[in-house]
């Protein structure tokens, strides 16, 4: 059952979002329904491997490397780096 939501946001944001709705050929309440499951997805998910965002899971792979670097060897790197 849809249930009708008031939201209220700074102007700008709400130009902003009815923009990224237009540009991505959604309605704006597609948008936020989306993201809604998105942050629900990724509370049922904590402390697990959470999938990939929306946005990140497209560009995935779209650039070639001329070494292959695995993802374990990734992970190593990043945490020698910041841990």
């Amino acid at each position: 059952m849809q249930t009708k939501l008031t939201l209220r946001l700074e102007s700008h944001l709400i130009t902003n979002a009815k923009n990224y709705a237009e540009g991505s050929g959604k309605s704006l309440s597609q948008i936020v329904s989306d993201y809604f499951q998105l942050l629900q997805s990724n509370e049922l998910t904590k402390n697990k491997t959470s999938e990939l965002p929306p946005l990140t899971k497209k560009l995935k792979g779209i650039l070639k490397s001329k070494t292959e670097i695995d993802e374990s060897s990734y992970r190593k790197h990043l945490e020698e780096k910041y841990l």
